[in-house]
């Protein structure tokens, strides 16, 4: 097993063909604490306009998800100072 992996593709292609059951002795065990407070939502959104949402987003080297979060804060911040 490599100690290192150059990228996060090269490690998803390691553990593509290899099974984590077959490293065991080379694995330590460890101790983290997970955050669940943040929380996630599912919107539909139309096959065509997801794709040109990915495609601004990787034009803009950003994740979709990054964005589209954006977006909406720009929306909202101008329909609140459009309302009051």
């Amino acid at each position: 097993m490599p100690e290192e992996f150059n990228s996060l593709e090269e490690a998803g292609e390691f553990w593509d063909t290899h099974n984590g059951a077959d490293y065991e002795d080379y694995m330590k065990e460890v101790h983290f604490d997970v955050d669940l407070k943040g929380r996630t939502h599912d919107v539909r959104i139309a096959d065509d306009l997801m794709r040109e949402v990915r495609k601004i987003a990787n034009q803009k080297g950003v994740a979709t998800e990054t964005l589209v979060n954006l977006w909406l804060q720009e929306k909202i911040a101008a329909a609140s100072s459009h309302s009051s």
